[in-house]
């Protein structure tokens, strides 16, 4: 019996693995199910396969009108370097003003397959003619019971998908459920929203004007009852302002949520939160005009309810020197998700974190703690969280030594904020100063590995993992594969191709566990030069010439530059030793 279920739970987690290997037929388009149903895009990706949020557009072609897209569903899992992925079906919402006849839509999507053989293909972009009639003038209220499209894996599609009408001629196989987000997710992210926004109302644009507001609405000597009545009141009108940016925020939709994980979002964005951090810093102030901020404070008090809710709504406004690159953080990562709720939710909430501070002091009249040196410091430790932020926002998007550049600027940041450079006294001072003097060291390791980087030097021994990173292209030449084919030539060997891609999850894992392998390395010290080679960005003249379709590919070319053979996606290194040895 024991022998029978061994027999049994190998054959069952053999079936597991051979299903969940990646489909070798699988095409980036006739895979892939486009169709218009429900005034939504619908798309629809094979068990086995994903698409990436960070490429998803929508875009209408010509023709009178104007279309609206989004919000973007909520990715159900992340890849391997962190980007939002959707499995089965995925529905993009549109809503048109001024449409007629037939709209041309151009839709953008990136598929991956995954495991074992897993490839990346580039982004696709494909055209989808619907009637004007079809999108709905409103924005689209998803529908529960809806059909997904149609999955034609196998069928001769053409590249170019037409018009799927409302006619329910489409057979659809169930796409894999997606899991729906977790609700302590949810909890966690609010949480957070609600710290920051206690944390905003101890700026120094903030703190102080708790007491004065609290004067002026009638709040404070009125009462417990009253006070906390004005007090919520004014915390309402906050509500009011911010949630209604959260609002806009999500509402503007897929094509913002798209761009915005673009390199020509995210390195403008990042600049400006650096400048923001400046200010938070001291190096100079953002303030609104004196002329706006006196109309906006008024000149007399505003007693009641009615005053109360008014001088929460101009609050906002008011106290945007500080609170500006924190809400700023929280609506960029609304506007990149879509969701019209929790964009309005998050920034409920941070109002109400903002606000526990007013509701405090109008209604038990609390006297508030002196400003002084500890509110200056806390808005010198704001302005590093808010600089950490820009640089965290663009690692994806700049080379390895600016990353390391990157974060050297803001350790350097930390050891000042901390008191690196003061005397420090007391218990207190002195743990503060350790932890500074601690940035310091890390800014200096960072700035040595910047310059190790950028001129590839090395100045400090490497090891454990950093060594292993580094070692596991060791003597692989970069894009130049004239280069190789003439050194392949001298040497009488092959030349290995390992074709990647910066956005390509594959080719990292490929890169983390084929390549160190030992015997790897050594069959291809003896048998061959060995390239990697950027075709997407660095060598695109490549592409066409080595047939690249999809990322990784690995190529075994002679020494003229004839193709012996090729090896698609993620390659375990027992499968890829094989494949170089021609079994």
């Amino acid at each position: 019996m024991r022998s029978l279920t061994t027999l049994l739970m190998s054959l069952l987690l053999a079936t597991v693995a051979w299903a969940q290997r990646a489909d070798p037929t699988f095409d980036a388009v006739r895979s892939v199910s486009l169709a218009f149903q429900n005034g939504a895009v619908v798309l629809t990706v094979p068990a086995g396969a994903h698409l990436k949020a960070s490429f998803m557009e929508v875009a209408k072609k010509g023709g009178p009108g104007t279309v609206k897209v989004g919000p973007l569903p909520a990715t159900d899992a992340k890849d391997e370097i962190g980007d939002g992925i959707w499995h089965g079906t995925v529905r993009i919402p549109l809503r048109g003003e001024g449409l007629s006849g037939t709209v041309k839509l151009e839709v953008t999507y990136q598929p991956c397959t995954e495991g074992d053989g897993g490839v990346c293909f580039p982004p696709t972009t494909r055209m989808l003619e619907v009637k004007a009639a079809e999108i709905p003038a409103a924005a689209p209220t998803p529908t529960a019971a809806e059909k997904p499209a149609a999955s034609p894996v196998g069928k001769a599609a053409e590249p170019e998908a037409s018009v799927a009408s409302s006619s329910p001629t489409v057979q659809a196989a169930p796409p894999a459920p997606a899991p729906t987000p977790k609700q302590d997710g949810l909890i966690w992210s609010l949480l957070l929203v609600f710290l920051a926004g206690m944390g905003a109302s101890l700026t120094p644009c903030v703190y102080p004007m708790i007491p004065i507001t609290m004067a002026i609405v009638g709040a404070k000597g009125s009462g417990k009852a009253k006070g906390f009545a004005l007090s919520a009141m004014l915390v309402l009108g906050m509500a009011v302002t911010y949630t209604t940016l959260g609002v806009l925020a999500a509402r503007s939709g897929a094509a913002f949520g798209a761009f915005a994980q673009k390199p020509a979002f995210l390195i403008p964005v990042s600049l400006l939160f650096a400048a923001f951090a400046l200010s938070l810093f001291g190096a100079f102030e953002i303030a609104l005009p004196q002329s706006l901020a006196l109309k906006l404070q008024g000149d007399g008090t505003r007693k009641g309810f009615g005053g109360a809710f008014l001088m929460g709504l101009v609050l906002g406004p008011l106290s945007a020197p500080c609170v500006g690159p924190v809400i700023g953080a929280v609506l960029v990562g609304i506007a990149q998700r879509g969701d019209v709720f929790l964009g309005g939710l998050q920034l409920f909430v941070f109002a109400l974190g903002m606000g526990v501070l007013f509701l405090a002091v109008g209604t038990f009249s609390a006297a508030l703690p002196k400003s002084g040196d500890w509110l200056t410091r806390f808005k010198q430790g704001m302005g590093l969280v808010v600089l950490g932020f820009a640089a965290w926002n663009v690692r994806l998007v700049v080379p390895e030594w600016a990353n390391f550049a990157m974060w050297t600027v803001v350790m350097l940041a930390g050891a000042a904020v901390f008191g690196a450079f003061e005397v420090a006294g007391g218990l207190v001072g002195q743990l503060r100063k350790g932890v500074a003097l601690l940035m310091l060291a890390l800014a200096l390791l960072l700035g040595v590995r910047t310059v190790e980087t950028y001129l590839k030097v090395d100045l400090l021994p490497k090891g454990g993992s950093a060594a292993a990173a580094q070692e596991e292209h060791a003597g692989w030449m970069e894009q130049d594969l004239e280069g190789a084919l003439a050194k392949a030539k001298a040497g009488h060997k092959v030349v290995l191709v390992d074709i990647y891609a910066d956005w390509c999850a594959q080719c990292k894992e490929l890169d983390e566990k084929t390549w160190p392998d030992a015997a790897l390395k050594q069959w291809i010290a003896a048998n061959a030069v060995p390239i990697r080679i950027d075709t997407d960005a660095k060598r695109k003249d490549l592409a066409t010439k080595l047939q690249i379709r999809s990322y990784p590919t690995v190529l075994l070319l002679d020494a003229d530059g004839r193709e012996l053979r090729r090896i698609l996606g993620f390659q375990k290194p027992e499968a890829m030793r094989a494949w170089l040895e021609g079994k």
